[in-house]
């Protein structure tokens, strides 16, 4: 993929640097190209200070795995001053990439991990205005480092052993997980893949639910009570703009059982960011932006 006088345009490609000796060489850093697309992150929901917040830090983390990306935000539904429009952070990014650059100007990724048509369907119409040459990513989820996220949020909630190769003991350890995600059925089925991955981390049953159907979450709490679990916990499979605020405080309590924080701005929300930005340009990093 390059040529005699460097990297083929788009590519990720290595600072020079003086050659180690020896066999422990230190792996050369990998950069973004110059002229590279950016990446605008789409935030949906009802954006908040927390929220900017989280996205600032989704943005850093994808910025430190590929020095020299150029990384921005934009709210899908935003529409006041405080909080950079979607439409208009994708505009600015297409203005300022020119009309004589070949490829995309932009690349759209959700702030997603999960399918949702309602939200997806916002970010594509705001990523339309900046014209053809804007591509809109896929959503972040299924992947393992997903399944990660979760466990560590459990864990941090006191709700999951932090290390089960250690097998340390937690007295509300839950031994069934109700994975609640946002966009109905689609979302549900995906999150399931998670939920595999989940349970088999865990070693406990992980059944996935709708946190934005009326009693879906409770209705599976009682499925895995029935099979035999007696500890259950709530475990979101969200990232948090994408819920309204104080459903997942309400469902939980609907349903009777602890649940954990959001994913948030979890390191593998950044990478994975990252990767789907350079999966939808059709580029493999030396070195894998999901680690």
């Amino acid at each position: 993929m390059s040529s005699p006088t460097g990297s083929a345009p788009g590519l990720p490609h290595r600072m020079p640097r003086p050659r180690q000796s020896g066999r422990h060489r230190r792996p050369e850093p990998v950069t973004a190209p110059e002229g590279a697309p950016a990446l605008v992150l789409a935030v949906p929901g009802h954006p908040t200070s927390d929220v900017r917040a989280l996205a600032d830090d989704v943005v850093s983390i994808a910025r430190a795995e590929l020095p020299g990306l150029d990384a921005r935000v934009g709210y899908a539904t935003s529409g006041d001053d405080e909080f950079p429009a979607l439409r208009d952070t994708v505009k600015q990014a297409v203005a300022e990439r020119g009309d004589a650059a070949e490829g995309p100007a932009a690349v759209v990724v959700p702030l997603l991990v999960s399918p949702e048509s309602q939200h997806q369907q916002a970010i594509r119409e705001a990523a339309a205005d900046g014209g053809p040459n804007v591509l809109v990513a896929d959503v972040l989820g299924p992947h393992p480092l997903l399944a990660e996220a979760v466990h560590v949020r459990l864990s941090e909630a006191g709700l999951a052993r932090a290390d089960r190769a250690r097998l340390f003991t937690v007295a509300t350890a839950a031994d069934g997980i109700v994975l609640a995600t946002v966009g109905g059925e689609e979302a549900v089925r995906a999150a399931g893949i998670t939920g595999m991955l989940l349970s088999a981390r865990l070693a406990v049953p992980v059944l996935a639910a709708a946190l934005d159907e009326d009693g879906a979450v409770a209705a599976t709490a009682r499925k895995l009570l029935e099979s035999g679990s007696q500890q259950l916990a709530l475990a979101p499979y969200l990232i948090g703009p994408e819920a309204p605020e104080g459903l997942l405080a309400k469902v939980a309590e609907a349903a009777g059982c602890p649940a954990a924080e959001p994913l948030g701005s979890y390191p593998a929300v950044g990478r994975l960011a990252l990767s789907v930005y350079m999966t939808e340009l059709g580029l493999t990093p030396e070195r894998a932006p999901a680690r």
